[in-house]
């Protein structure tokens, strides 16, 4: 059911898809910065309060890292960007704090839980452009990063929840035309800064832009996944596509669709998938309205626990959300989530398993 409303969602928008140039919001580099020589410094602060008709009993949203505090006012990500940039060589520090920073890097040891990006790069290839970088990166994965004033929604949907906002490892940046980029990377793991096996994980990605409106990407992963925390796991398999529209006018969509395979050493090969559409329309240069349905499907587990001990993960959601443009650099926006499930994979504010959950969140995003 849900695939025949997603695909129709699709056709029926289409033809809508005219002209303009778009960016890559998987990507962390649309904070404005000020640029001295060859540094340039900027920041960002994403405030937020939200509501969960459920009243979670620990005051965490479950499933969620972003965003993820109930009835509390407090920032879900602020951080310092500081860049080095010159003619052979480019390096970026970006030091994070916040309940993002708190949910997502918990398992991290140390100084490392605050690191959203640290690394540094070379120019290896003047004439054809290629650039290695190494350290902690933005993550490839789906349409969507953890800097919410990129997005159509506020929040986030299941499909960056569930896979890595991060890798840590060698980047190999290599254009093959004005329209294509391919990068290839060697990382420590699936959303890790410290190792926690002795393997090595490949990913890769490539990127399309058809004409100045569209983007095409394909992202992979490939990697053994063994861990304290998980030791029946071997090899995982991944493949994620996402698509964005911005033509730079009312109308901008994106469509994010991806799928995984987790090898175990004592178990089947379980899988996962989950696909997602967004869309927006301006009414106004400062108001904007976006919604959202989404699907994912984890029905053995690999990615989500339910918090009422099933085995396995399946649900929905559908949303809104009211944008309001207060200055080039100032967002203020509004957002009602609801999420369901065929099964009781969320529990009701007594604390018993239900099949579904509501969420009111409002949040003040500045940049500079």
């Amino acid at each position: 059911m849900f695939l025949r409303i997603f695909g129709g969602l699709v056709l029926v928008l289409t033809p809508l898809f005219l002209q303009a140039q778009v960016i890559n919001t998987a990507t962390m580099d649309t904070v404005e910065t000020t640029v001295i020589g060859h540094v340039g410094l900027g920041g960002y602060v994403d405030s937020y309060y939200g509501y969960n008709f459920n009243k979670p009993a620990d005051g965490a949203n479950p499933y969620s890292v972003s965003s993820a505090r109930h009835n509390e006012l407090t920032i879900n990500l602020a951080y310092v960007d500081v860049r080095y940039r010159s003619s052979y060589m480019r390096a970026r520090f970006v030091p994070g704090f916040g309940t993002y920073m708190d949910a997502n890097y918990k398992h991290e040891p140390g100084s490392l839980k605050n690191m959203v990006e640290a690394n540094v790069g070379v120019l290896i290839w003047e004439k054809k452009k290629i650039w290695l970088d190494v350290g902690v990166l933005g993550s490839p994965y789906t349409n969507e990063s953890a800097i919410s004033k990129d997005h159509l929604m506020y929040t986030r949907s299941f499909a960056p929840e569930n896979v890595p906002y991060y890798v840590t490892g060698a980047k190999l940046s290599i254009p093959i035309s004005p329209k294509v980029n391919t990068y290839f990377y060697v990382i420590n793991g699936w959303q890790v800064i410290q190792d926690n096996n002795t393997g090595k994980s490949i990913a890769t990605q490539f990127e399309y832009r058809p004409n100045k409106t569209m983007l095409f990407n394909w992202n992979t992963y490939i990697g053994d996944e063994r861990s304290s925390l998980h030791t029946d796991f071997r090899m995982r398999y991944f493949n994620d596509f996402y698509w964005i529209y911005n033509r730079g006018g009312k109308f901008s969509a994106t469509s994010s669709f991806y799928f995984g395979y987790q090898t175990k050493e004592s178990a089947s090969t379980a899988s996962w998938w989950q696909a997602n559409f967004i869309g927006s329309y301006a009414f106004t240069p400062i108001f904007s309205l976006s919604g959202r349905i989404e699907h994912f499907n984890d029905p053995e587990g690999v990615n989500i626990v339910p918090v009422t001990g099933l085995q396995g993960f399946t649900a929905s959601s559908f949303g809104a959300c009211a944008n309001f443009k207060l200055h080039k650099l100032a967002l203020l926006r509004f957002e009602a989530r609801r999420f369901f499930s065929e099964n009781n994979v969320y529990l009701d504010p007594n604390q018993n398993p239900t099949n579904g959950s509501t969420l009111l969140i409002g949040s003040l995003t500045a940049w500079f």
